[in-house]
């Protein structure tokens, strides 16, 4: 075997012998707290219905064949049976350890030890080790062990993001050892590590790195989590292997290069830095992530927490786009984000990121759970007047219903934390928490009513600090003990903090007074969201025509294809910024509810504002455009022409692909032959050499639309093999031409190709007109 990462090698040694980045603050496990009656509380219930009403022979599946076994069931459809074979299954078991562990439900208990048992029975049918649901795994995983490695930014040897699908099954197996102590999931978790660490023995650096171009999940994460469960330096190693140098070494720069970039695949590779950077003391990773942390939260994020336009990061000066699309931000990101606050605010115990995760929790995380039917969102569109999907538990099976029915069960993990002997309290959730000897509980209605009631149950009396949070929404936080008002407690690192000695039955009443925040886009341009206190508000909007709203089993069901509202015919606010929360006027007898007024369409005069996290199966408006009165004058013709072309281009449009997007790509079934993508300002493309293809519905479809960056070079288009044509874009960067009358088909196979010996511009759409 040759000897190869001998420089990698040693530094990981020389970093694991310095100290780690110690915790400055400790989250209990999610067992150690239970939820009391919350919209929180309810979703976790709903939760456990829809985890129970999942077939667990079929989610096995993928990972049966995977090892050459009978299945006893077929592989649900969606994603589970086009590519992304298995991954639900990782989450699955992630979901059932959170579940279990954080509300002792025996049938979700029983449930994962099967799941458990039928793993193990996969994993010794394999042999080495392995244990994955990857379509034909073992062929692909042999051409990359020897070297043969083809890598796109959504595939890796002709499979749809394999290292991001087996990644899903380390952090479940992870999960089962860590959150429930199942013995079974800690040695399938290190054989399978092992068979890694043989799978890219005899890869070198530079394919590494190569083959992470392709999106792989926490890989790095789950490796060191590897390492801190045995003790083994090995497997910091890996880690280290499996860390992507192009993105870390851009933010140890401080840059920020995020624009155009998968949001998704970037953000769990940051997670992994964050780990790495703990076990090792690595305090130039730490301040990579960090950085990384920064420019997401305060540049590229909106109201409700979440980030990225058809999961990609936008420009940071220009949130248009954001605003216009239906594919708003994506929960799996907001997901990911979460687990990097909270391993952030572990070593800083800064505030910031608690009133991050508050936000986050209560306007992203809790509003994608439809709480009447059960369902995951994958895009909450930020466009004015749509309106969200629903998956179904029989026939969606995207990767945010993977990160969705984890959300639920890890509710819990955020609200109560402590340093050293002192209790902190970071969220106002009810909720109950049993620590040494102490039992917590915390009752209220909040966000409805500012305030939270806190009783202590103990053996014996104790001296101990209970720090409070102070939000950055609260400006006159006040706290009672016992019914005595305590006047002198001091304030430390954004927490009220109350040092005494406590004894069974002490009691504690916060008041939490809530202001109205208008929150603008970070790019800074007149249109705003508003905030009573942590609470994002919104308006119910209407709703007809939510066209898919519970989606079926295609490719595409996660995404509002519905009809849109032209923007022209939404609400603005008519007003100057320094008086804008004028308009906002509360609703007597109807907590968290405001009348906006002033807006410049007569229809929509005093309409109701409400927590969206309260709005589901509607359409609605979270943002607002701000305009004066000679503003909108000059304007409301521009927008309305714009608009008009707009919508009149998609009404023709029977089917489209963003080109160089992964999810679009990969929805229409994208080959490829010596091709590339990128992003211009934030706009993503894809050129070739040789040619790229997709698969594309016609349903009467007469012409064929590209658009693009103008340059020189001719495209080679055609249709399930007939040639449409040669073309050059025009000065507008467009091409269109009619398809030939001799095709028929429901479906056409789109093929994109290079002159001999050129290369094609840089294309950013193909669409298929009526």
């Amino acid at each position: 075997m040759k000897k190869i990462l001998t420089c990698l090698a040693l530094a990981c040694a020389i970093h694991t012998a310095s100290a780690q980045i110690q915790a400055q603050i400790e989250t209990f496990p999610i067992s150690s707290v239970r939820l009391g009656d919350s919209q929180f509380k309810k979703n976790q219930q709903a939760d456990i219905y829809y985890l129970l009403g999942l077939d667990a022979d079929r989610l096995l599946a993928p990972y049966l064949k995977g090892a050459g076994l009978i299945p006893k069931a077929e592989n649900y459809t969606n994603w589970e049976n086009t590519g992304l074979d298995g991954h639900i299954g990782g989450h699955y078991l992630s979901a059932l350890a959170y579940m279990y562990a954080a509300t002792g439900n025996e049938e979700i208990g029983t449930r994962m030890d099967y799941y458990l048992s039928e793993l193990k029975r996969c994993q010794d049918a394999s042999g080495n080790g392995y244990l994955a649901g990857v379509s034909n795994g073992p062929a692909m995983w042999k051409e990359i062990a020897e070297g043969n490695i083809r890598a796109s930014s959504f595939g890796l040897n002709d499979r749809w993001v394999p290292l991001y699908n087996i990644h899903k099954i380390y952090a479940g197996l992870r999960d089962a050892w860590l959150m429930c102590g199942r013995k079974d999931a800690k040695e399938m978790l290190i054989k399978l590590t092992d068979w890694m660490i043989q799978e890219v023995s005899q890869l070198t650096d530079e394919q590494m790195q190569d083959m992470l171009r392709s999106e792989h999940g926490g890989l790095n994460e789950t490796f060191a989590d590897v390492a801190d469960i045995t003790g083994d330096k090995k497997y910091l190693q890996l880690a280290h292997r499996f860390s992507d140098q192009q993105l870390l070494q851009s933010l140890m720069r401080a840059e920020d290069n995020l624009t155009g970039k998968h949001a998704n695949t970037q953000i769990p590779k940051v997670v992994g830095y964050k780990r790495i950077a703990d076990l090792e003391g690595r305090a130039d990773w730490d301040k990579a992530a960090t950085f990384f942390w920064d420019v997401v939260i305060a540049q590229r994020s909106v109201s409700i927490g979440g980030n990225s336009v058809r999961e990609h990061f936008n420009p940071t000066n220009d949130f248009t786009g954001l605003l216009e699309s239906e594919q708003g931000p994506e929960s799996c990101n907001t997901y990911n984000m979460l687990r990097l606050t909270k391993m952030l605010f572990q070593t800083s115990a800064s505030r910031e990121y608690v009133d991050y995760y508050e936000r986050a929790l209560y306007n992203h995380i809790l509003s994608i759970f439809n709480p009447v039917q059960g369902g995951f969102v994958y895009f909450t569109p930020m466009r004015s007047g749509h309106y969200r999907v629903y998956s179904q538990p029989q026939t969606c099976m995207w990767c945010c219903v993977g990160t969705g029915i984890e959300n639920p069960a890890r509710y819990g993990e955020m609200i109560y934390a402590y340093q050293g002997k002192d209790l902190l309290v970071n969220l106002f959730i009810p909720s109950t928490l049993t620590w040494d000897g102490i039992t917590v509980t915390q009752e209220n209605k909040f966000p409805d009513e500012p305030s939270t009631n806190i009783k202590l149950n103990m053996k014996k009396a104790k001296k101990m600090a209970i720090k409070i949070r102070q939000p950055w929404w609260c400006k006159n936080m006040s706290v009672k003990v016992n019914n005595s008002a305590i006047n002198d407690a001091k304030v430390e690192n954004g927490y009220l903090v109350i040092d005494r000695t406590w004894k069974d039955g002490d009691a504690l009443h916060v008041e939490l007074p809530m202001h109205l925040t208008a929150m603008q886009t970070p790019d800074g341009k007149q249109q705003y969201s508003f905030l009573h206190g942590p609470i994002v508000l919104a308006a119910e909007t209407g709703r007809d025509n939510q066209v898919g709203m519970y989606a079926d089993d295609s490719r595409g069901g996660h995404i509002a294809n519905g009809p849109k509202i032209p923007l022209d015919q939404m609400p603005a606010i008519i007003g100057d910024p320094e008086t804008i929360l004028s308009h906002l006027k509360p609703v007597a007898g109807r907590p968290q509810t405001f009348e906006l007024s002033g807006l410049t369409l007569p229809q929509f005069e005093n309409m109701k504002l409400v927590p969206f996290y309260k709005l589901y199966e509607c359409r609605y408006q979270i943002y607002f455009p701000l305009y004066s009165s000679a503003e909108w004058n000059e304007k409301q013709e521009k927008i309305a022409a714009a608009e008009k072309e707009r919508m009149a281009l998609e009404a023709q449009t029977v089917d489209k692909v963003y080109c160089g997007e992964q999810q679009s790509e990969s929805d229409h079934f994208f080959a490829s032959s010596n091709s590339r993508n990128g992003s211009e300002n934030g706009t993503s493309w894809r050129r070739t050499s040789g040619s790229f293809s997709y698969q594309m519905k016609a349903d009467g479809a007469k012409t064929i639309r590209l658009k693009g960056f103008g340059d020189r070079q001719s495209v080679l288009v055609s249709a399930n093999g007939t040639a449409i044509g040669t073309f050059r874009f025009n000065r507008e960067g467009l091409i269109s031409a009619e398809l030939p009358s001799s095709i028929k088909a429901d479906k056409l196979t789109i093929e994109i190709a290079a002159e001999a010996g050129r290369e094609t511009p840089r294309i950013t759409e193909v669409r298929l007109c009526k």
